[in-house]
């Protein structure tokens, strides 16, 4: 079996039709923001540098991952509108991000766009028997937030492919139709849509997250637990990833889950507030450095055992379900909170109780029936 070098960049027609998407989407979002709103943004200058350093791929020695509370359905794009224009073209240095499958990817027209615009489709527990910690998706992202796949995983990608090409290369839902058909993956063994880390261009990628999982309107402005998907990422990409929280206002104001008549309209003049927060790994992985050792000592364990690899798509039993696996994604999600419940805090906010960080806590998924308020004052959506 002969091994490709990986290509460097998508073609020609597809990165313009993804700049043009991601450059108009982010100018709108821009627009929108300081035209009809009242933002204040704080630390951006910050961010920008941390950008800035990663624009030519060929430098990074790490991806990115920015993670935020969930407060509305805009907040992705509409908070990267604080950007300058310019950052919204160039692909290859912005944020990627996981969006539902059945609501972004439901036909063709979506699916083509929700691609262009670098996000990754990814299936919810509760919709889908496809969903949940350990499907393709999350895979494609911790390869995204690493270098270009090794020799040895580019082996086991093409092993994979070649077993399901029959099934995949004749999907009519091909996303990316100018680009090597085998550079692509399946969420479902059905579909098939691109496989950015598969580019040296997208090498060391950012990727934005939302770890509630779900639009979360509360009055005190109460963050759920992070689910423990943020915790592979963190623990699975090949170098620990630059990791800056995020808190968000405002935007809860422009669509509130129980807004009425009219329903699609955004309500304007709102008073938006974007804090960037500090990167809480930097250089010397000092906030997740102790929890990686221990992932790197659990991988070699299953690997020297015959049980297992480490590779995201090859994950052994233990390494899925085990009790030592679970707590450190458990663990890294608190932390990630952590971050950006210091960032709330610096914002001015009170502490919340320490019970909002714990899954057992948030018994159910969802809001109350309808548009209706929970008894704490929240609304919940799933998204």
């Amino acid at each position: 079996m002969t091994v490709q070098p990986s290509p460097t960049q998508p073609s020609l027609p597809w990165r313009l039709s993804s700049t043009a998407v991601i450059g108009f989407v982010g100018g709108l979002s821009r627009v929108f923001m300081y035209g009809t709103n009242r933002p204040e943004v704080h630390g951006l200058d910050r961010f920008r540098a941390l950008l800035d350093e990663r624009e030519d791929p060929r430098s990074r020695k790490r991806g990115l991952i920015t993670v935020s509370n969930h407060i509305s359905v805009i907040d992705d794009p509409f908070i990267w509108g604080s950007l300058p224009f310019r950052y919204g073209f160039n692909p290859d240095n912005m944020r990627w991000t996981l969006g539902s499958y059945d609501i972004c990817f439901k036909n063709k027209i979506t699916s083509t766009i929700f691609n262009l615009g670098q996000v990754l489709p990814t299936h919810r527990l509760k919709h889908s028997v496809h969903g949940g910690l350990f499907q393709p998706t999350m895979s494609e992202a911790i390869r995204l937030l690493s270098d270009c796949p090794s020799a040895a995983e580019k082996s086991a990608i093409v092993r994979r492919d070649e077993q399901k090409a029959s099934k995949s290369l004749s999907s009519p839902d091909l996303a990316d139709p100018f680009s090597n058909p085998s550079m692509t993956y399946s969420t479902n063994g059905e579909d098939v849509f691109p496989a950015p880390s598969g580019y040296t261009s997208r090498r060391y990628a950012w990727i934005h997250v939302f770890p509630e999982g779900l639009v979360n309107q509360h009055p005190q402005r109460i963050m759920r637990y992070f689910k423990w998907g943020v915790g592979r990422l963190i623990l699975e990409a090949d170098e620990c990833p630059d990791i800056v929280p995020i808190w968000i206002e405002g935007n809860e104001k422009i669509m509130a889950e129980d807004r009425g008549f009219p329903r699609p309209v955004p309500r304007l003049g709102q008073k938006l507030g974007i804090w960037f927060g500090e990167n809480v790994a930097g250089q010397r992985e000092s906030v997740f450095q102790d929890l990686r050792q221990k992932w790197k000592r659990l991988v070699q364990k299953e690997e020297e055992s015959g049980r297992g690899s480490g590779h995201p798509d090859e994950l052994s039993e233990e390494l899925k379900y085990g009790k030592e696996a679970v707590q450190l994604r458990i663990e890294a999600a608190k932390r990630v909170r952590e971050a950006v419940l210091e960032v709330r805090r610096r914002r001015g906010l009170p502490n919340e109780d320490p019970g909002a960080s714990l899954a057992e806590t948030w018994k159910v998924e969802g809001g109350a029936s309808g548009n209706g308020r929970n008894p704490d004052g929240s609304i919940v959506k799933g998204m």
